[in-house]
């Protein structure tokens, strides 16, 4: 079945690929070779400018910029590798300056092709860095390309709504919490008008990556409230039927918010089948990666922007993001649909097709615990919608 958008036409669609950024991305020490096996099984659209200094200096810190982009930085010197996040799960490694530019510089194209208009919809798989903080790098992200993103968007003038400035909704799908992100745009005491909506869907555990205050239930009561940062975490063993229950409430957010741009942080370490092994999210079906991306990319209006993000079973990523990339195309591919035969054929055992079925992990969440996350939301919907609707044109 072909999806046409709410306008009655297929989205058009940008997707922002090189060898030279594929073979950078794929240098990541936590994912080897994964963007080489994404684009194999996509199409190849838009060439990635590398990012400036200025580009990156628009979140980052010019002393961890001039450290991480110099290929001749002494990573031997501990103290500095500490302070700049350089050790555990962010090694330095060789092309890592590349990677950088080429990461940061392929989300600011697919922006770019948003702001010129050359596109609906731009695709981006290597980006969704949304652990990078501002001064060192964490959680296997060396660039903040997420929040250059947003920062690219908020200044776009919006061709639906002349009255105000650009309101950007950053929504998360990975497995992970988006500490930096979320943080980024974090300002409870804020009186503002509020172009940045923040809302992360993810695992929150003791101990689990990463450990945040943020990552909690949003709660109105609590003092660091803000209508605008928002987290939905959930159980161990989340499936389709989950995300089916709480789809609901990611829609009554857009709809009071409004957004004239939409970032999806496509994570994929949600799948079953993931080597994290927390979550029972599928490919396919009423409440799966694929229904929720469906909604958003022909249900919502506004551009959109779909990023990637976490995803340890490399093979896996590649059938997720093809599919994707499917949805957003408005062709999307049968789950039943055999990889096609090329270098990386004997990496899809034992199926060989496209899909990624859910397994038989237990749902741990429980129908009171989202009826409790319901009646919350519901809370913060009337609040996001008196806070709105007390701002005028900006």
């Amino acid at each position: 079945m072909q999806h046409r958008s709410s306008n009655g036409r297929f989205p058009s669609v940008a997707y922002v690929v090189s060898e030279e950024l594929a073979k950078a991305s794929s240098l990541l020490p936590s994912n080897k070779h994964r963007s080489l096996l994404v684009h194999s099984l996509c199409f190849k659209v838009l060439r990635p400018r590398r990012a400036t200094q200025r580009d990156l200096l628009s979140y980052h810190t010019r002393d961890y910029l001039e450290y991480a982009l110099n290929p001749s930085s002494d990573y031997g010197d501990q103290a500095q590798i500490s302070k700049f996040g350089l050790e555990d799960d962010c090694p330095p490694f060789r092309g890592m300056h590349e990677y950088i530019q080429l990461v940061a510089g392929a989300t600011l194209t697919a922006v770019d092709a948003i702001k010129e208009n050359l596109c609906d919809v731009a695709v981006c798989w290597d980006g969704g860095r949304h652990h990078a903080q501002k001064s060192h790098a964490s959680g296997f992200c060396y660039v903040a390309d997420c929040i250059l993103a947003i920062l690219a968007l908020r200044r776009a003038v919006p061709s639906s709504v002349s009255s105000r400035k650009s309101r950007v909704m950053y929504l998360d799908l990975d497995l992970h919490f988006s500490d930096a992100v979320s943080q980024a745009f974090h300002n409870p005491s804020s009186t503002a008008n509020h172009q940045v909506l923040t809302l992360s869907i993810h695992h929150a555990a003791p101990g689990f990556f990463p450990v945040s205050p943020l990552s909690a239930l949003t709660h109105p009561d609590d003092a660091s409230f803000d209508p605008f940062t928002l987290s939905l975490p959930l159980q161990e063993g989340a499936s389709s039927q989950t995300f089916a229950r709480i789809w609901p409430i990611v829609e009554s957010i857009k709809d009071v918010f409004l957004p004239d741009f939409i970032i999806v942080q496509c994570g994929v370490d949600g799948l079953a089948g993931d080597p994290t092994a927390t979550w029972n999210w599928s490919l396919g079906g009423p409440g799966s990666l694929g229904w929720c991306i469906e909604r958003v990319i022909h249900g919502w209006s506004g551009k959109k922007l779909l990023l990637g993000g976490g995803g340890y079973n490399s093979p896996n990523a590649a059938r997720a993001w093809a599919f994707l990339t499917s949805i957003a195309a408005g062709k999307p591919l049968p789950l039943e649909t055999q990889i096609p035969d090329h270098r990386a054929f004997p990496l899809y055992q034992p199926s060989f097709t496209l899909d990624v079925p859910a397994g038989n992990m237990q749902e741990q969440n429980s129908t009171e615990y989202l009826q409790h996350i319901e009646d919350i939301y519901e809370r913060i919907q009337t609040i996001l919608q008196q806070r709105l609707s007390g701002e005028g044109p900006s």
